[in-house]
């Protein structure tokens, strides 16, 4: 498989887990506290359904990005524990950054 089209797989996956984990802090630090403190329920509702669609998409996005990339079963896990975890997307981009650095330099 050519690097250019590993390359390609796995800047999508960054920018699905981008969107996915800053979904999911909007929710937490910035629709909760509305919900609870200034009774504002939409928030949640709307920001809720908007990360939940982000959060599959991020666990549909592991699979291929695993096949393409040859990823071990402990780098799949991470991916999707990463998921999970406030912050964890961002965590795991700073892997994703440096798996790219190296297959960019392999192309060379």
């Amino acid at each position: 498989m050519d690097n250019a089209k590993k390359i390609r797989v796995l800047k999508q996956f960054r920018y699905v887990g981008f969107a996915e984990g800053t979904s999911y802090l909007i929710l937490l630090f910035i629709a909760m506290p509305l919900k609870y403190t200034m009774d504002m329920p939409l928030a949640v509702t709307y920001v809720g359904w908007i990360h939940g669609i982000l959060f599959i998409v991020y666990i549909y996005a592991v699979f291929p990005t695993k096949n393409t990339l040859k990823w071990t079963f402990r780098r799949s896990l991470m991916a999707l524990i990463a998921s999970i975890l406030p912050f964890g997307p961002f965590l795991f981009d700073r892997k994703l950054r440096q798996q790219e650095k190296e297959i960019a330099t392999e192309s060379l």
